[in-house]
Order: structure tokens, then C-alpha cells, then sequence
């Protein structure tokens, strides 16, 4: 029997594909959701006695070793061995059974299993002293480190490249792995240096990438993840999953926490369903493959503002994969870890099983923004929940929400379905219209966005300034301002690449007109010119604030208000002497 048949006919088509679709019997096939296109309904469907799947949706199609090559993203025969592997079947040594990427992506596997194998034993050495004491301050328990394969970088420049030059390893295939750097005189170095080292495992369970924590606190980047391979996008691999799919399958939930090691802590607490997303933000592709195992999804980031915002730009992407959501925060400004050191597994239990419906977490957050006290804030509080509560694809779910929310926030509920249906009716309207034009970008935001993209001084002089700036989403390109400084945040290099794979498509097409059109050359986008930039959005900013206050002095003038001039004059006042002071 030919070698491939041999394996399709031992492996259960049914079995590999449910350790990655959700599967329920439905008379002779088996049906659920499609892991390659987004859907609501399922339509896709395998059939176990003729040992192929199909998806009615999106027409994918084939048997195990097409299903496995399309959601691994591997070729053939790297499928071919995937399953043989697996199934224990052994696999003739035979160049038949591999081809040039095949043999590249096993070489890299072999180097990143090498490397976490030296990093485990380098954490038991002597050199180890300070990374365990790290992981008994932070609470980690040996076992815990041993079950995740926790390791140690040793602090000399080249301590994992000459282990890996002494194992023979092509030194194409070092470089390629990008744990081994080389300088300009040809020598080779290590990516990570006095680091602790937490491997990232794909869904197979095959070490693909490392996220590599420093452990002297002048050293910076504080997490450094791996850099891209073939072997690794970050924008699809969720840390832990390969652990956590059974038990998000059993619990029917999945918890997104957002490092390394608050998942190790909420694991090592008996809640095994959690996953995090590798040092980037959260993508499409990580929520469908969560999806791929359940509906229901808790949100738990850190509470401070950057995790509170990154948690409602998360709630787009959950709602339009049709997930059911619930965000959770954490009492005294604690992340997940902390937490569960502080006051224990059961009381973090608990705070999983209060944790709000996402549009009641979205109230809050409005509560704080807007003044409940007039009927305009009001308002304003009630149509900043619209938009994620209109990605609901249910009317019935829809109404519901709607009515959950007026009791909410004490209005009446005749008034929310009011709203709801006048934006309903300005979707209706629009559908069938023309796209509007790309908006125009103002100079100073194109020079300021080029600057980022293309001069690192100006990213890491800068970047930072924008993630907090109250005044970016008013900017014409405020959404990929705001994509950018997350990935700067994550440590990532910012590139034309990077920053375009994380937006949605009309900032696609807008990031892409203003770098095809730029005709500056790059030595001329300097951190001068970026700060400079951003001094003239400041000082438009300020000017819009002056022009405001003005604007409301004068209708308290008008109205006879006389009790509210005087704080909007001291307001008033004390940001003209800003601007005077600069």
C-alpha cells in the first residue's frame, strides 16, 4: 500500500478535524462551523465513510491531508508527516516524502525544540539563580514551570549560537530561525540574552517561537517575542491553545488574557482554558480560532487604560465572528496573576462567573464619559453603545440588549428603540449608495505617519506619545495612529507591513495611497520633522479646546447662565497661558 494511503486510511477524519472544528453528528456527516470563512450558520460538513470535507459556504474541499495543510498552513508533505507522527506510523526514509519547505520547516522545528530544551536546562543550572527567583516571587511553582517549559537565555552574546553551531546545524538554517542574529563582520549573536524564555507552541504542539522576558530591569524591551518565520506569524498563534482547546471545548468558554504569564496563572489556578495573543494585538485570525472551539468568550486585560481600550477594540472583531462575550475587570487595578496571588483561585472563579455582558461593560465605560445628568449626555452615552450593539447579527438578541441597556443606564426603553431604529433606517438608506471618496489627510498627518512608519528614531522618540494622546481619534487617520502605537506597545517593529496587516480595509486603502504617493525621500523623515508634527496637532488641539470654551462662554451669556461663566473662563484662562508658555 502507497505510504499516503497507508496513513489516510489509519487516521479518523472525523477525529483530526474535530480537534479543530466543532463537530455534531447530523444523520450520516458530521456539520459545524466553517474554520475558513466567517459564518453564522454551519455549513460545513465532513463525512466520515467517505473520509472528506466540504464547506457550502466557501467551497473548501478535500480529505485530511488537505484540511491539515489549510488550516496549518504547511504543504503536503508536511501534512503527510504531521499525521504519520501523531498516529505513530512510521515514516519511510525516503526523499519522496519531503520537498525543499517540508525539510526547511522540520529543520526549524528541530533548531526551536534544541534551543527550549538548552533554555529549560540552562533555568536548573547555576545561571538559572536569578530567573528562579524571579518565578518564586511572581508565584510560579516549579511544576507550573515545567509544564509550560519555562527556560532561561544566558546572558553571553552568543551562548545559544555556539550551541547550535557545535550541533552542526546549517548556518542557513540558524539564520533562519532568527533566534541567531548576524552582525555586519559575519559573527553570529543571540536574539535572547539573560532572558526568561517561554516557548510558543502552534495547535499541533510543535515549538515554534519563543517570548523571551527580561530579567534585568534596565533592559528593554521588557517582553521580546520572536521575529517572523516560516514556521510563525504572530498574527494568527494564540499562546496556549494547543493546551487549552480541550477544556475551552468542555467549559464551552474561552478567557483572553493579555501576557504569558497571566495565562500561567490562570492555569496554574484550574481555570485551563485561557489563552493570550503573542506580544501583538488581537486579529482576526486569533478570534477564529477561538471560534473554532466555542462561542462564548470572557475578555480579561489588564485594567489600566491601555487594556481597557484594547478590550473594546476587541469586542468589533468578537461580535462580528458572531461570539458571545463578556469582559471582565479585576478590583484594585490588579491583572489576572496578581489577582490570583492575592486573593486566591476561587475568588478569581468567582469574578469569571460575574463578569458583565460586554454592552453592560461598554455602559460603564460610556457612564464615565458622558454627563448623565442632561438629557444631551444622555443621548450621546446611548449612541456610543449603538455601533457595537448593531454588529449583533439577531434582531431578536438585538432588542433584547436594547431593552437590557435602557434599564441599564434608567431610560426609557421607548426611546432606546427609537434610536435603534433611525440607525437602522441610515443603514438602509446608505446601502445601496456610492462608497465615499478616501478623506482627505492633512499634510501634517501625512508627514507625521510617514515619519513613524519609516525613521526609527521617530518610533521610539514618539509612538508612545500617541497610544495615550486624548486627542487621535479626532485625526482624519486616527484608527491607524492608534494600530500603530499598539504595535509599538507590543515591542514590534512598526513597517508599512506590520501596521497595514492590522487594519480594516478602508485604512488599507488609505495607508496605501500615502505611502505609494509619498515622493519624499526616506533620509528626510527625521524625528525633527515627527516631533514637529506632533507639536502642530498639539497646538491645533488646544486651539480647538480655546475656540470651544469661547463658543460655550458665549451661550452662557446668551442663556443668562451667569454661575457657569467664571470655571469656563478659569478654563478658559489657564489654557490660553499654556499655549503662551510654549
Amino acid at each position: 500500500m502507497d505510504f499516503k494511503e497507508q496513513v489516510k486510511s489509519s487516521v479518523d477524519i472525523v477525529r483530526v478535524i474535530g480537534e479543530h472544528v466543532r463537530l455534531k453528528k447530523q444523520g450520516a456527516r458530521w456539520v459545524g462551523l466553517c474554520p475558513f470563512h466567517n459564518e453564522k450558520t454551519p455549513s460545513f460538513s465532513v463525512h466520515a465513510d467517505h473520509q472528506f470535507f466540504k464547506c457550502f459556504g466557501c467551497d473548501k474541499k478535500g480529505d485530511v491531508f488537505t484540511f491539515i495543510q489549510e488550516i496549518e498552513g504547511v504543504s503536503f508533505f508536511e501534512a503527510l508527516r504531521l499525521l504519520a507522527e501523531r498516529n505513530g506510523i512510521p515514516i519511510p526514509k525516503r526523499d519522496q516524502y519531503s520537498d525543499t519547505g517540508t525539510k526547511l520547516r522540520a529543520g526549524l522545528v528541530e533548531i526551536h525544540e534544541f534551543a527550549a530544551e538548552s533554555f529549560r536546562a540552562a533555568l536548573l543550572s547555576s545561571s538559572g539563580a536569578t530567573a528562579r527567583a524571579y518565578l518564586e516571587r511572581r508565584g510560579v511553582s516549579r511544576q507550573a514551570a515545567e509544564e509550560f517549559g519555562l527556560g532561561l537565555a544566558e546572558a553571553g552574546g552568543a551562548w545559544l549560537a555556539r550551541r547550535l553551531q557545535a550541533k552542526r546545524y546549517p548556518p542557513d538554517l540558524i539564520e533562519e530561525s532568527k533566534l541567531v542574529l548576524r552582525r555586519e563582520d559575519g559573527s553570529l549573536y543571540d536574539r535572547f540574552r539573560h532572558r526568561l524564555m517561554f516557548p510558543i507552541h502552534n495547535e499541533m504542539g510543535k515549538i515554534i517561537a519563543f517570548g523571551g522576558r527580561a530579567l534585568a530591569d534596565d533592559e528593554q524591551p521588557k517582553y521580546l517575542n520572536s521575529a517572523e518565520t516560516p514556521l510563525y506569524r504572530k498574527s494568527s498563534v494564540l499562546y496556549n491553545l494547543h493546551r487549552a482547546k480541550s477544556a475551552i471545548r468542555k467549559q464551552n468558554r474561552a478567557i483572553l488574557v493579555e501576557g504569558y504569564m497571566d495565562v500561567i496563572g490562570v492555569y496554574a489556578a484550574g481555570v485551563r482554558e485561557v489563552v493570550a495573543s503573542c506580544g501583538t494585538s488581537l486579529t482576526n485570525d486569533h478570534v477564529r480560532a477561538i471560534h473554532r472551539h466555542t462561542d462564548h468568550i470572557v475578555v480579561n486585560f489588564d485594567p489600566d487604560t491601555a487594556g481597557s481600550n484594547a478590550a473594546e477594540r476587541s469586542i468589533q472583531m468578537l461580535l462580528e465572528e458572531g461570539m458571545r462575550a463578556r469582559i471582565l475587570e479585576l478590583n484594585a487595578g490588579l491583572d489576572p496573576d496578581e489577582y490570583i496571588r492575592e486573593h486566591g483561585a476561587g475568588a478569581y472563579q468567582q469574578a469569571l462567573d460575574r463578569a458583565p455582558e460586554y454592552f453592560l461593560w461598554l455602559a460603564d465605560r460610556a457612564r464615565r464619559r458622558f454627563d448623565q445628568r442632561t438629557s444631551e449626555g444622555k443621548l450621546e452615552m446611548l449612541r456610543s453603545l449603538l455601533p457595537a450593539v448593531q454588529r449583533v447579527s439577531n434582531r431578536l438578541e438585538r432588542m433584547t440588549i436594547a431593552n437590557e441597556i435602557a434599564s441599564y443606564l434608567g431610560l426609557a426603553p421607548d426611546a432606546v428603540l427609537e434610536e435603534f431604529r433611525k440607525a437602522a433606517a441610515g443603514r438602509r438608506e446608505t446601502a445601496g449608495m456610492k462608497q465615499p471618496a478616501p478623506p482627505r489627510v492633512p499634510p501634517v498627518e501625512r508627514q507625521l505617519l510617514l515619519c513613524l512608519i519609516k525613521d526609527p528614531d521617530s518610533q521610539s522618540q514618539l509612538a508612545g506619545q500617541l497610544l495615550e494622546a486624548p486627542f487621535v481619534e479626532r485625526l482624519t487617520m486616527g484608527r491607524i495612529f492608534h494600530t500603530l502605537a499598539a504595535i509599538h506597545a507590543a515591542h514590534d517593529v512598526v513597517t508599512y507591513q506590520s501596521l497595514h496587516d492590522r487594519l480594516e480595509v478602508p485604512d488599507q486603502e488609505l495607508l496605501s495611497s500615502i505611502v505609494l504617493t509619498d515622493s519624499m525621500s526616506g533620509e528626510n523623515y527625521t524625528v525633527v520633522l515627527a516631533r514637529a508634527c506632533l507639536d502642530t496637532i498639539y497646538a491645533s488641539e488646544r486651539q480647538r479646546e480655546i475656540s470651544e470654551l469661547r463658543q460655550r462662554i458665549k451661550q452662557a451669556e446668551r442663556a443668562g447662565e451667569f454661575e457657569a461663566i467664571r470655571p469656563l473662563a478659569q478654563e478658559l484662562d489657564r489654557l490660553q497661558a499654556r499655549r503662551s508658555g510654549e
